[in-house]
C-alpha cells in the first residue's frame, strides 16, 4: 500500500472529523475539538482555515471573542462524499493492516519480544491493539507527542519513550503519516533491533516479515 496514499486518506479522515464535529456542534472550542479528534490544537486550526478557504465551512464571530462554525451546502456535500470513501477505505485498510500487524508481531515474537509500544496514534495504532489481543502481546503504551488525550483504545499515550512507566521490549512503529521521523525517533531511543513496523508504511527496514532489522 502506498504510503502517499495513506498519508491522503489520514489528511481525509481529519477533515471527515471535522466537518462531522462542526455539524454537530459549531460553536465548541478549537481546544475541545483537538481533544475529541486526539490531534494537536495547531492542526485543528490549520484545518479549519483550510476548510473556510475552501468554501466548506463558514465562521462568524461569537461572544466571549470566541468563533461559530456551520457547514456550507457544499461542505455537506463534502462530509457526505468523505463518509463513503472512507467507509470503503477502512473495509481495505483494515484487512491489509491486521495482516501487516500479525506479521509484525509475529517477527517480534520470534526475537522474544513481548511487550510492545506503539509509535503513533492512529487508526492503525488501534488495529495493531486489537491483533495484539488476539496473538498474546501486550501494549505497554502509545507514544504520541502530538496527541493530547491520555489514552486511546484503553492504551495510555505518552508524549515521550522517556514518559514510558512501564518495561517494553521493543516499538512498534503506527504512524501513518510521519512514519519516517517516527522510525527515526525511535531507533534513536530505543535502538534499530528493537524497532519494527508493519510492511505497509514502506519504511527502509520494513522486512518481507513484517519487522524493522
Amino acid at each position: 500500500m502506498d504510503r502517499l496514499a495513506d498519508g491522503e486518506h489520514e489528511n481525509e479522515r481529519i477533515v471527515l472529523s471535522l466537518l462531522n464535529s462542526v455539524e454537530s456542534d459549531g460553536a465548541r472550542s478549537q481546544r475541545r475539538i483537538a481533544a475529541e479528534l486526539g490531534i494537536a490544537l495547531g492542526l485543528v486550526n490549520a484545518y479549519l482555515k483550510r476548510c473556510v478557504k475552501k468554501g466548506l465551512v463558514k465562521v462568524h464571530d461569537a461572544p466571549a471573542r470566541r468563533y461559530a462554525y456551520y457547514l456550507t451546502p457544499q461542505g455537506f456535500a463534502e462530509k457526505s462524499r468523505l463518509t463513503v470513501q472512507y467507509l470503503s477505505y477502512s473495509f481495505s485498510f483494515f484487512r491489509h493492516a491486521k495482516q501487516d500487524c500479525a506479521r509484525a508481531f509475529e517477527a517480534a515474537k520470534a526475537r522474544g519480544f513481548t511487550r510492545l509500544l506503539l509509535a503513533g496514534r492512529s487508526d492503525l495504532a488501534e488495529i495493531a491493539i486489537l491483533c495484539a489481543v488476539e496473538v498474546g502481546m501486550t501494549i505497554v503504551a502509545v507514544v504520541d507527542p502530538a496527541a493530547e488525550a491520555a489514552t486511546f483504545v484503553g492504551i495510555d499515550v505518552v508524549a515521550s519513550y522517556a514518559d514510558v512507566s512501564g518495561a517494553y521490549d521493543a516499538v512498534v512503529v503506527t504512524d501513518l503519516t510521519h512514519a519516517d521521523e517516527t522510525f527515526s525517533a525511535a531507533v534513536a531511543a530505543c535502538g534499530a533491533d528493537r524497532v519494527l513496523a508493519p510492511a505497509l508504511l514502506g519504511l527502509r527496514a520494513s522486512a518481507p516479515a513484517g519487522g524493522a532489522s
